[in-house]
């Protein structure tokens, strides 16, 4: 459903990111891993079509995000990192506008803003303004309008990035609820996220792919099975090779 063939993004003399390439499938869930700076946020903007890519490309469900945005993006639900809400608007508002925008109208999107409310746990603050709600509640808003046209492929950036370990729990509940019938992408620095929603984990250091595998095949990396050795040895070692 996803495939990014040698992403490249250059920033003048810096390479964001160098060449990378992967694919999501279908009920899968990649937990796209790097630390800080790595080139996660970048690839992901490449991936959806808000930044441009140096080279490289992504096709989504047969749609080349480069050549035919449009189309490629009707198949992309995208939840940023800091996702962006007009805070005066209530919840029904926000969702209401968002499903505006994507074209739907009257009985059809009074039926995707309510299926994306129960589907995101919004029903007790649906009448709320979003700048009185909770952090996670916000969070959910987000993620709401990210799912309100059903996207084939759903993108997210550092989703529980903030949240308490309750809020934490019902996000990655929603993810998990979600991977039955879509392609979906986790970007982190969050390794517990691997164990929690993700069936295949990709690490990013330096901009360049590092490792692809399930968790166990991660871990099996290190001999008491440690995802966090095993990122560091990995991440530690791309940006000493590159020093």
């Amino acid at each position: 459903m996803l495939t990014v063939s040698n992403l490249r993004k250059n920033f003048g003399t810096i390479q964001a990111v160098k060449g990378v390439s992967f694919s999501v499938e279908k009920g899968e869930v990649l937990g796209f891993l790097g630390p800080n700076g790595a080139g996660k946020s970048t690839t992901m903007r490449m991936i959806t079509g808000f930044l441009p890519p140096t080279s490289g490309t992504a096709v989504i469900c047969g749609h080349d995000i480069t050549s035919d945005p449009v189309a490629a993006k009707r198949c992309i639900g995208y939840l940023p990192e800091n996702a962006p809400s007009y805070h005066t608007m209530t919840v029904t508002d926000f969702l209401t506008f968002i499903g505006k925008v994507r074209g739907f109208q009257g009985a059809e999107l009074k039926a995707k803003v309510e299926q994306a409310i129960v589907k995101s746990r919004l029903e007790t603050v649906r009448r709320q303004t979003i700048e009185t709600l909770s952090k996670g509640y916000r969070q959910r808003t987000c993620f709401a309008q990210a799912i309100l046209h059903d996207p084939q492929v759903l993108i997210m950036d550092e989703p529980t990035d903030g949240l308490d370990p309750n809020q934490k729990f019902v996000v990655r509940q929603m993810i998990r609820e979600m991977s039955a019938d879509k392609a979906i992408i986790v970007s982190t620095h969050i390794l517990e996220e691997v164990d929690a929603v993700c069936t295949r984990a990709l690490v990013i250091a330096g901009g360049t792919v590092v490792a692809n595998g399930t968790p166990a095949e991660l871990k099996a990396r290190d001999p008491q099975g440690r995802l966090d050795v095993v990122f560091r040895n990995l991440t530690l070692m791309e940006v000493e090779q590159h020093a």
